[in-house]
């Protein structure tokens, strides 16, 4: 019966993906219904892996990449394990499948991104070659759907760039880099163009790609045949001045994407439609309380496997995770809380594939902390539970 719901679930998912609206998130709701492996918090699930990129430049950072292992039933989380050194894995992908991983290299002398494969049985990490990223401090890494093309945003230099997946897992070099051009009215950091997040969409169309110095999020056509972005049919969304858009997360049914601004703290819904790759702006809600006064940098966004709660992640004087219901009819987000407990410089946070807990990655306090999700409402609670990792960075969950 368990495989049943599994495919019927995966189904579900496909229809979900490929229709417009409404009925997508009629079929989404079906899905959760069926309690596919995605959805099913009761189900007694074995240890998830996961692993953990470090920032190593500083005194007392990280070593590299860390293994460790989660339990989805408890929320406890193992003692990590370094499994590999290399310079400032500050963001992590995984192939489908999870036979290989790939690290930016976040330097800005000698910027890179490097290729593992992953050991099924310890989860060791073996090299099997570092390339150029094509731009300066790559602080984002994606893969598409069918695993043959990584993508990369590269910070300081304003480029995105797509590199090709050879036959064994290793990387070859750039087949495109796309230099970004502009600024924004924060001369501190909007003098130039800075990508800072580039991944597929639905349907591994289009490639969505934000950009904290030029207020853009640039949603290129994707040619999965050559590994190319068009440039020429790109859609470009302007968001507010001086926002600062860091990261974006699509919405499970594909009816909705939405927007992290850094530098305004703030978070944009749009509706989209991913036949035609276009976004339109519904609502902007703050990620701060209205008394707040302070420095803030906004930083990291997912929504919830079940397509019913986001949560967005705040660093400095309004150090939190900050949960908002999803409404199923119009996408738009309603406040549920603010979570500030043993939280210090969240950068990124990460969703169990169960829905259960939320992951924070604190990098100022050298720990992940992990928060039970209230199925019903959305809210984070505090564990206890924490790892020691020496200013991490970024998690990923290796999904069987």
């Amino acid at each position: 019966m368990r495989c049943v719901r599994r495919r019927l679930s995966s189904l579900a998912f496909s229809w979900a993906f490929s229709c417009p609206g409404r009925l997508a998130i009629t079929l989404l709701a079906l899905l959760t219904l069926l309690g596919g492996c995605r959805q099913s918090p009761d189900a007694p699930d074995a240890p998830l892996r996961m692993y953990v990129g470090t920032w190593t430049s500083s005194e007392g950072g990280g070593r590299g990449i860390y293994r460790l292992d989660f339990d989805t039933t408890t929320g406890a989380i193992s003692a990590p394990q370094p499994v590999t050194e290399t310079p400032n894995p500050s963001y992590l992908a995984l192939a489908p499948g999870g036979q290989y991983l790939y690290s930016v290299n976040q330097t800005a002398d000698s910027s890179s991104v490097s290729a593992f494969r992953v050991d099924e049985a310890t989860g060791a990490l073996t090299l099997l070659n570092t390339v150029p990223a094509g731009g300066q401090s790559p602080c984002y890494i994606s893969i598409d759907e069918t695993g043959q093309w990584v993508l990369v945003a590269n910070y300081v230099s304003g480029t995105v760039a797509v590199l090709p997946v050879q036959a064994d897992g290793s990387l070859g070099e750039p087949t495109q880099v796309v230099q970004h051009t502009g600024s924004g009215p924060n001369p501190d950091r909007q003098e130039g163009p800075h990508a800072h997040y580039i991944n597929v969409g639905p349907q591994n169309r289009f490639a969505f790609a934000s950009d904290l110095g030029i207020d853009q999020v640039r949603i290129y056509p994707l040619d999965t045949e050559r590994g190319r972005l068009d440039e020429q049919a790109v859609r470009v969304v302007e968001t507010a001045p001086g926002s600062g858009p860091r990261h974006l997360d699509v919405h499970p049914s594909g009816a909705y994407v939405y927007v992290v601004g850094e530098l305004d703290g703030t978070v944009t819904a749009y509706a989209y439609d991913a036949e035609a790759g276009q976004m339109v702006e519904q609502q902007t809600v703050s990620t701060l309380p209205g008394d707040f006064e302070g420095a803030n940098k906004s930083a990291d966004i997912h929504v919830h496997p079940s397509g019913r709660f986001l949560y967005a992640s705040n660093r400095g004087d309004a150090d939190s995770i900050v949960a908002y219901a999803i409404d199923p009819e119009t996408g738009r987000l309603t406040l549920v809380g603010r979570q500030a407990e043993a939280i210090d410089w969240p950068r990124n946070f990460a969703i169990d594939p169960s829905g259960r807990y939320l992951l924070a990655a604190n990098r100022h306090a050298d720990r992940l902390t992990v928060y039970r999700i209230d199925p019903a409402t959305g809210a984070l609670s505090f564990t206890g539970h924490t790892a020691a990792v020496p200013e991490p960075m970024c998690i990923k969950f290796l999904v069987p």
